[in-house]
C-alpha cells in the first residue's frame, strides 16, 4: 500500500540525530572527557529510545497496540532477523580469532617477507588484507597502529602519515569483507547475496586501493627510509592460516554461516594447540565477542521498529518524493543513495548505523529508481566507508590516535584510501549509470 507523504513522520530521527551529535559534539569538542571519547559518551541505544518514544506519539490514527504491531512487524521482517544471527556468529569469531593470536602473527608474518623501505606501503597492505578477514577495521587498527607506530619512530618517518596508512587499509578490507557487520547489514537490508555486493564493491574499491598503493611507493621512495627494521618479528605460521582458510573461503561464495562457524571452530583448535588458549579462556573469549555485538544488535532492533514506524506514517515517501524532485534518472538515484548514506554517517559516526538507517529508504528509492539491490547495497557501504575513514570523531581514528599519542585531525590530510574511493565512485556513478540498472 502506497504510504502519504509525511515530512513529520521524520521528526523521531531528528530528534535522534539533534541528541546524539549534540551531546557528542558538546563532550568530543567544548568540554572533553577525561581520557574518553566524546562521542560516546551518550549511548547510541538510549538515543534510539528516545527517538522510538517519539514516534509512538506520532500519528493518533493509531493506538498504541497497533503501533506495537507495526514495530514487531519491522524487527520481524527476514533480513532483520537473519543480520542478528551473523553478528551473533561474526562477534563468536572476532572474539576467539584475537585472543588466538591471529591477527598479531599474521601481520607480523607478512611484514617479515616485506622489504624494509616499503614497509609503509606493506603496512597499507598488510591492513587490507587483515581486516578483509576479521572484518573489522577497529580490530585491525588496534592491532596494527603499535606496528605503525614503531616503524615511525625508528625511521623518523610522520606519524600521522604511517597510522594513515593502516587506517586506510583497514577500511578498504571492512568494506569488502564478507563477515564485517557493515556488508552484513549493507546485504540484509537489501536482500542480496554477499558476493553480489563484493563482486560490486571490488570494481569501485580496488582501482582506489592500486592508486593509494602507488602513491605510498613513490612517497617512500623519496623518503630517507633506511633505519627500518623488521626483523626478529615474532609470529606463528598456524595462528595466522585460518584468517587466510575464511578469507579464501568467503570469497568463492560458501554460505556466511558455514564461514563463520568453521573459522570460529578452526580457531580454537589452533589456539588450544598452539598454547594461546585454554578450554576456559576459549569460552571466555567467544563470550566476550558475542558480548561486543550486543549494542550494534539492539540498534538493528530499534532501527528496525523505528523505521517501521517512519514508513507506516509516511516518512519513506517524503524522502522518495524529494529524491525524485532533485534527481534524474538512475545516476540521480543512486547519488541520492550515496548522500543519504553519507549524511547519516557524518551524523551517528558509525557507518554501520548509518547503514542498517539508510537501508529501508535506500531499497524505496532503488525500486523507484530501478537500481539493482547489488549496486544499492554496494554505495551503501563504499560511502559510509568514505566518511567514516575520515571523520576525526569517528571510532577509528580516534582509536588510532589514541595509540600513536596524536590527534586525529592530523591523520585525516594522509588519508589517501578514502579520498581515492570517493573519486572512484563518483565516477562509476557518472560514467557506469547502465550497470546499475534492472534487467527488464
Amino acid at each position: 500500500m502506497k504510504r502519504k507523504a509525511n515530512g513529520k513522520a521524520l521528526l523521531p530521527m531528528i530528534v535522534f540525530l539533534v541528541i546524539y551529535l549534540g551531546i557528542g559534539i558538546y563532550y568530543e569538542y567544548i568540554n572533553p572527557p577525561e581520557g574518553g571519547m566524546g562521542f560516546y559518551i551518550m549511548s547510541v541505544v538510549v538515543a534510539f529510545m528516545i527517538a522510538l518514544v517519539v514516534a509512538f506519539f506520532q500519528n493518533n490514527d493509531l493506538n498504541f497496540d497497533e503501533k506495537i504491531h507495526v514495530c514487531t512487524r519491522g524487527i520481524g521482517d527476514d533480513n532483520i532477523t537473519t543480520m542478528l544471527f551473523i553478528f551473533l556468529l561474526a562477534g563468536a569469531f572476532s572474539g576467539i580469532a584475537s585472543a588466538a593470536g591471529g591477527a598479531s602473527s599474521t601481520a607480523n608474518m607478512l611484514l617479515s617477507i616485506i622489504p624494509p623501505q616499503f614497509a609503509i606501503p606493506g603496512l597499507f597492505i598488510i591492513a587490507c588484507l587483515i581486516s578483509m578477514a576479521m572484518g573489522t577495521s577497529c580490530g585491525t587498527i588496534t592491532v596494527l597502529t603499535p606496528i605503525a607506530v614503531g616503524v615511525a619512530t625508528t625511521a623518523g618517518l610522520d606519524m600521522a602519515f604511517c597510522v594513515a596508512s593502516v587506517v586506510g587499509g583497514s577500511m578498504f578490507g571492512d568494506n569488502l569483507s564478507f563477515i564485517s557487520d557493515t556488508t552484513i547489514a549493507a546485504t540484509k537490508t537489501q536482500g542480496v547475496p554477499m558476493k553480489a555486493k563484493f563482486q560490486e564493491n571490488f570494481k569501485i574499491a580496488l582501482p582506489a586501493a592500486i592508486a593509494t598503493l602507488a602513491l605510498l611507493v613513490v612517497l617512500c621512495l623519496n623518503a630517507d627510509n633506511g633505519n627500518i627494521d623488521l626483523t626478529g618479528l615474532d609470529f606463528n605460521v598456524w595462528q595466522a592460516l585460518p584468517y587466510f582458510v575464511v578469507l579464501i573461503a568467503a570469497i568463492i561464495g560458501i554460505n556466511v554461516f558455514i564461514v563463520l562457524g568453521a573459522g570460529t571452530i578452526l580457531f580454537g583448535f589452533v589456539g588450544i594447540g598452539t598454547g594461546t588458549l585454554g578450554l576456559d579462556s576459549t569460552l571466555q573469549s567467544l563470550g566476550s565477542g558475542v558480548n561486543g555485538m550486543f549494542e550494534t544488535m539492539i540498534v538493528a532492533i530499534l532501527v528496525g521498529a523505528l523505521g517501521a514506524l517512519m514508513e507506516h506514517h509516511g516518512g519513506f515517501e517524503y524522502i522518495l518524493e524529494k529524491v525524485k524532485k532533485y534527481s534524474r534518472g538512475g545516476r540521480g538515484g543512486q547519488f541520492g543513495i550515496g548522500i543519504l548514506t553519507s549524511v547519516l554517517d557524518i551524523a551517528t559516526a558509525n557507518n554501520t548505523i548509518a547503514i542498517v538507517l539508510a537501508g529501508p529508504i535506500a531499497k524505496n528509492i532503488s525500486e523507484e529508481f530501478d537500481i539493482t539491490p547489488e549496486k544499492t547495497a554496494s554505495l551503501m557501504d563504499i560511502f559510509s566507508c568514505v566518511w567514516q575513514g575520515i571523520i576525526p570523531y569517528g571510532a577509528q581514528l580516534l582509536i588510532a590516535a589514541g595509540l600513536a599519542h596524536i590527534s586525529s585531525v592530523t591523520i585525516v590530510p594522509y588519508l589517501f584510501y578514502p579520498f581515492f574511493l570517493l573519486i572512484a565512485v563518483v565516477i562509476t556513478i557518472i560514467v557506469g549509470e547502465g550497470r546499475g540498472k534492472k534487467n527488464k
